[in-house]
């Protein structure tokens, strides 16, 4: 079969970070739930707008029950979203949650536990250029997880 170069292209686009939509003319949409003083998950909605997401965010004083609601209980961080009947906990790349608008897995969604240096949100100058290898996390209905992507 020959695919046509256009195609390969739309391909390698979306691969290398192009704007996600859920149609043709609409930016997948994410709801956020953050308490209301916590810059490093306005950093992380900036990013994931700056990716080519809607962002909603809804300030709430505590992120614990939402976070448990969405089966994410044991991956905590500080802000949980939802992308597409997704959970998305914590600082997860949005180019992690592209991978899993298009994967599809049958999956709660994924999570990257604590705040992890170096991940979206946790990058500012503040941080002084530091990272610390994690992982992003597919987590199962169940609760139980595996490494969805390495960061090293």
């Amino acid at each position: 079969m020959n695919i046509p170069r256009i195609t390969h292209r739309l391909i390698l686009a979306a691969a290398l970070g192009a704007p996600v939509f859920a149609t043709a003319q609409t930016p997948a949409r994410v709801e956020v739930w953050k308490t209301p003083t916590c810059g490093c998950c306005e950093d992380w909605v900036k990013h994931m707008r700056d990716s080519g997401f809607a962002v909603t965010t809804h300030d709430v004083d505590d992120t614990g029950p939402i976070r448990r609601n969405a089966g994410m209980a044991d991956y905590g961080s500080c802000h949980t979203a939802v992308v597409d009947g997704y959970a998305v906990e914590g600082h997860v790349p949005a180019s992690d949650v592209r991978r899993l608008l298009l994967e599809k897995p049958d999956a709660a969604g994924l999570a990257a536990p604590g705040m992890p240096l170096g991940s979206p949100g946790m990058d500012g100058p503040e941080y002084g250029g530091r990272k610390t290898p994690h992982d992003i996390l597919l987590v199962d209905k169940q609760g139980s997880a595996n490494v969805f992507q390495a960061y090293r």
